[in-house]
């Protein structure tokens, strides 16, 4: 309770964030989802039916597993679709929770910045809490701070690279400058890139296809889940400071001659 992430109105205990994509079948995504811990799974509306409530179906198992439904609008090229997408998923999940994506091109899925601050500005006036995917870009992140967002999602690397943090001083920018909750989405490859994250002091990791491709997926969101916990215990800890020369682990004063 001391340590919960604040995402407007909406407090978790688990600052880890999962996708349901690419799980070989709804048995592997519920085993990885437990073992991850999260309490926010994604959900890109536009590629599952989330209006198909029937036993056997991707939402009877999320509501069986009584977690947080993160609407996302994956696969939308401009504000209009990514608008339509969102309103389709308030109506359909009746949430005003949002992963805003507003992707500029098809190779890199990297985000359309000038879009996605768009659609945040009509989203927010709407009434969404709107948690926007975006290049690790802090006059990006600030903008979208400044319209009203709930948090920022700056990419580590590019979607599904497994690449880890390229530029991990940006992020520190970008956490220096914002109160908002700043949650790194996209380009995790392995557990010591969320501990990473987590120790540069970002409030949470959401990842999909690190979990999912890993040969063994359950495995993968349990090392996952317990790097969260240590890189979120190593900042508010404190790291020392990095020096150029060895310093005595002992100290020599008090030692009999």
């Amino acid at each position: 309770m001391e340590d919960d992430l604040h995402v407007g109105t909406f407090r978790f205990s688990s600052r880890l964030f999962v996708g349901t994509g690419k799980y070989k079948d709804l048995e592997e995504t519920e085993a990885a989802t437990r073992a991850s811990g999260a309490q926010v799974v994604t959900v890109a509306l536009r590629r599952v039916n989330l209006a198909d409530r029937s036993e056997g179906s991707l939402h009877a198992l999320l509501k069986k597993l009584g977690i947080t439904i993160l609407p996302n609008t994956a696969g939308c090229y401009t504000t209009e679709d990514a608008l339509r997408t969102a309103r389709l998923s308030r109506e359909l999940l009746e949430t005003p929770l949002l992963k805003l994506e507003v992707i500029g091109d098809e190779k890199t899925l990297f985000p359309d910045n000038e879009r996605t601050l768009e659609a945040a500005k009509v989203l927010v006036a709407e009434g969404f809490v709107v948690l926007p995917y975006c290049i690790d870009d802090p006059i990006v992140c600030k903008k979208l701070a400044d319209v009203g967002c709930a948090a920022v999602m700056p990419l580590a690397a590019p979607i599904g690279s497994g690449l880890g943090i390229r530029n991990p001083y940006n992020l520190l920018i970008i956490r220096e400058q914002t109160k908002l909750p700043v949650i790194v989405d996209a380009g995790v490859g392995t557990a010591s890139d969320a501990a990473r994250a987590m120790e540069l002091g970002c409030d949470g990791v959401l990842m999909n296809t690190a979990i999912a491709g890993a040969r063994d997926p359950v495995m993968m969101a349990e090392a996952m889940r317990d790097a969260i916990s240590a890189g979120r215990k190593a900042f508010r800890a404190g790291r020392i400071p990095k020096k150029l020369y060895a310093s005595a682990s002992s100290p020599a004063s008090g030692m009999i001659e």
